[in-house]
């Protein structure tokens, strides 16, 4: 039998989209993948050609949500024409994963950042960027959707050896299974490695506040400084904006990279498992506790208190949990009453449209 998908395996469809893909729409429609999304167009790819695309007019308006517009990384249904120089996306295919976040603001509202993610890069200089509560957060996003993390510590020629495994140590402990790798753009060290680990048509991404060096490690590990980067502000460690929208892009080797604009502020709108996830001793440490509704407040064998009284448990570490429990707990409430209110106005707007309609 012929494999019809023999031009997008090398973009990453693999068989766990071959297995939960719907055949019957492949009939009237082919598929491609997101590779670059700006505001009202995309660039899509059938595995031959990067191609101009819209959305078809139905789901334009019908689309009710950011979940439901089409991000860099998805697979889509789609019809191409002018000798695969136009294509009309109709639908995405199934998702196998998602990384998304809480817009940035008061704004109660999900952005969505990149789909079907094999593995994310967590990117943290050894600078002033070093920090523990912000890679929980990141953390918390990719555990969500069962993707990989791997921790690169960028700018090691900053410090000494023994500086940079005192970091890696402190990462350990609140990360005791993921990778860490340390590398610098500079005088090259640590990028064989990371050029080691990524394999031929898995997608990954990089995360991390601007300034971290995600765009250079990019030109690194293509070879040449194809994307523009900028200098970090040397008062504080911060960098300006280079990326400015996300675009997927294929290395030597095969394997499909994700840069990402840097992120300020990371919303967590997560279900349990990205904080439970994150967090295993705490949750291991609450199932020991004597009473099942504990709240960790004043109960007498309370494992979570004795923990921190032991200091098994950092109060830093358990205040973080806290916060991040309570802000995912109020994003979720909030979102979902606001998802109720713009259904129950679309449906009072299409009431009023509807009685003009009849008194004409």
């Amino acid at each position: 039998m012929k494999n019809i998908f023999v031009d997008i395996e090398k973009l990453g469809f693999d068989k766990w989209f071959q297995d939960n893909i719907n055949f019957e729409k492949l009939t009237d429609f082919k598929i491609g993948r997101i590779i670059s999304a700006h505001k009202d167009s995309y660039v899509i790819s059938n595995g031959k050609k990067d191609i101009f695309a819209e959305l078809v007019g139905k789901l334009r308006f019908c689309i009710d949500s950011p979940l439901n517009y089409p991000a860099v990384g998805d697979w889509v249904f789609a019809n191409f024409y002018d000798n695969d120089n136009l294509a009309i996306i109709h639908e995405i295919v199934p998702r196998k994963t998602l990384l998304k976040r809480k817009t940035s603001g008061k704004k109660i509202e999900i952005q969505v950042i990149a789909a079907n993610i094999d593995v994310a890069f967590i990117i943290q200089s050894l600078d002033s960027n070093f920090n523990l509560n912000r890679l929980e957060r990141y953390l918390v996003l990719i555990n969500e959707n069962n993707i990989q993390p791997i921790i690169l510590l960028s700018k090691s020629d900053l410090l000494t050896d023994s500086d940079i495994e005192n970091k890696i140590l402190e990462i350990n402990k609140i990360a005791p299974n993921i990778k860490v790798q340390s590398f610098s753009n500079e005088d090259k060290y640590g990028l064989n490695i990371i050029k080691d680990l990524l394999v031929p048509y898995k997608t990954y991404c990089l995360l991390g506040s601007s300034g971290v060096g995600k765009t250079t490690l990019i030109n690194n590990l293509i070879g040449e400084p194809l994307f523009t980067t900028n200098s970090v502000r040397n008062k504080d460690s911060k960098g300006r904006h280079t990326t400015t929208h996300r675009e997927l892009i294929r290395l030597e080797n095969g394997s499909l990279i994700i840069d990402n604009p840097g992120m300020r502020e990371i919303g967590i709108f997560s279900n349990e498992s990205g904080i439970d996830d994150t967090f295993v001793e705490i949750i291991e440490l609450s199932s020991k506790c004597k009473f099942s509704n504990c709240t960790h407040t004043n109960e007498k064998e309370c494992a979570i208190l004795s923990a921190l009284k032991t200091g098994i448990l950092s109060e830093k570490r358990w205040q973080n949990y806290i916060k991040m429990k309570k802000e995912s707990d109020y994003n979720e409430k909030s979102y979902i009453e606001k998802r109720q209110k713009d259904k129950k106005f679309g449906k009072y707007c299409k009431s009023i449209m509807k009685s003009k309609h009849y008194k004409k």
